[in-house]
């Protein structure tokens, strides 16, 4: 209980029974989990300030204490009453801000050596028992400042664009790697551009034999296209439907090779 050795030092002309001891410790609890403590008794004081020390006066009530606090986002006010039953302290906490409740109750003898209240190497044991039940029965069910410690969720930025085909990938800050695509060029990009309704996407169900994963060199047509077309003929940046096969190596089938079903039917 990193902290406690300081504040128990500060207030050990004070402590003068077990009980004492256990309230200073359960008061550190609450400060170690973000609140700090505004006074002692019901009501507010003048000139109230948060503080990680206990307050003039804690202990003077050696049956009843009563302790208030803060956190420190100003979200939550919490009443404390640490009552005496016989060798057990009942603790009453109510957050004034939400109006919950919660109750422990601890044996004295559990947690303090009351023949060892001048050392505070000796006079504290099963801390770790005491910060579990302080934090199960007090700060959770209260749902105070420990609450901002929950750990967020993953950021859907993380999920790998190519999981999701009908989501547009996100935009890349300057400077960043974009999102790996499958390439054009691969010969099992075929069927892709059929998952993507939004073109973000490569590769329709027919098999195109320049896609068939050999690369080739990319046609600009206004640097002219020769026998066809001559130089400057198409604006740079314009678009351009090539309207006879690019090359006499070109691998087939020609596209006329494939009419539409019922082509032949006078009919239709």
């Amino acid at each position: 209980m990193a902290g406690l050795e300081p504040l128990y030092a500060w207030a050990r002309p004070a402590i003068s029974r077990p009980q004492d001891a256990l309230v200073c410790g359960i008061h550190w609890e609450l400060i170690r989990h973000g609140y700090r403590c505004l006074g002692a008794g019901d009501q507010a004081g003048p000139d109230e300030r948060k503080s990680e020390l206990l307050p003039a006066g804690w202990e003077a009530n050696k049956e009843v204490y009563t302790l208030r606090y803060k956190s420190t986002n100003d979200a939550h006010e919490l009443l404390l009453k640490a009552i005496m039953v016989e060798d057990s302290m009942i603790l009453n906490v109510m957050d004034r801000s939400s109006q919950k409740v919660a109750d422990v109750t601890l044996a004295v003898a559990d947690y303090i050596n009351p023949e060892h209240l001048d050392d505070f190497h000796k006079v504290y044991k099963n801390t770790e028992e005491l910060r579990t039940r302080i934090t199960s029965g007090i700060i959770a069910p209260l749902g105070g400042p420990a609450g901002k410690a929950r750990k967020e969720p993953e950021s859907k930025e993380d999920v790998d664009w190519d999981e999701n085909p009908l989501r547009l990938p996100p935009r890349q800050p300057m400077g960043t790697r974009a999102p790996s695509r499958p390439s054009p060029m691969s010969p099992f990009a075929v069927g892709g551009e059929d998952l993507d309704p939004l073109g973000g996407r490569s590769g329709g169900m027919i098999v195109d034999p320049l896609h068939s994963g050999i690369p080739h060199p990319i046609i600009d047509p206004s640097s002219g296209i020769p026998g066809r077309l001559p130089p400057g003929a198409v604006p740079p940046g314009a678009r351009f439907d090539p309207f006879g096969p690019l090359g006499a190596g070109r691998p087939g089938p020609d596209p006329d090779h494939l009419p539409p079903p019922g082509y032949d039917d006078m009919f239709m």
